[in-house]
C-alpha cells in the first residue's frame, strides 16, 4: 500500500469511526454532542496520526499477503493498536471533558471496544475489497493489451 492509499485507508476509517461514535456518545452519555464532537474530531485526528505510523510499521515487520493474514494475527494487530491510541487519547478525554482519569478510561474504553470490532471489520473488507479491485484492474489492463 502506497502513502496516497494509506493516507485514504486512514481518513475513510477516521470518518465512519467519527460518526459511529459521536453518535454512540450522545446516546450513552450526558455530555451535548457539540462537546463530544469536538472531542472527537481530536480523538479521531490523533488516530489518524497514529493509524499511519502504527499500520506502517506493522505492516514493515509482518511481510506477506494481507488477505492471507490469519485471525490470531489480525487480532493481536487490532489489539495492539487500540491499546497504544488509549495510552494517548484518555488523558486528552479526561482533560478536554473535564473527566478524572477513570472516567475517560471507562467512556474510552467503551469506545475502544466498539472500535476494535469495527476496526476488525473495516480492514478485513477493505483489504478484500481493495484485492478484488486490484485484480480486476490487472484483467482490464490485460485484455487492453491483447
Amino acid at each position: 500500500m502506497g502513502k496516497i492509499e494509506r493516507v485514504f485507508h486512514s481518513v475513510i476509517f477516521e470518518v465512519l469511526a467519527l460518526v459511529m461514535s459521536i453518535t454512540g456518545l450522545v446516546i450513552f452519555t450526558q455530555h451535548d454532542m457539540s462537546t463530544l464532537s469536538g472531542t472527537m474530531i481530536v480523538v479521531a485526528s490523533m488516530a489518524m496520526i497514529w493509524n499511519y505510523s502504527f499500520n506502517a510499521t506493522f505492516d514493515h515487520y509482518v511481510k506477506g499477503e494481507k488477505t492471507q493474514r490469519s485471525l490470531s494475527l489480525r487480532i493481536i494487530h487490532v489489539l495492539l493498536f487500540e491499546a497504544g491510541l488509549l495510552f494517548f487519547t484518555i488523558p486528552v478525554m479526561a482533560f478536554i471533558l473535564d473527566l478524572s482519569l477513570w472516567d475517560a478510561f471507562v467512556m474510552d474504553l467503551g469506545v475502544t471496544i466498539f472500535i476494535t470490532i469495527y476496526a476488525f471489520v473495516f480492514n478485513l473488507s477493505y483489504d478484500h475489497l481493495r484485492a478484488f479491485i486490484v485484480k480486476k484492474r490487472i484483467h482490464k489492463n490485460q485484455i487492453a493489451h491483447s
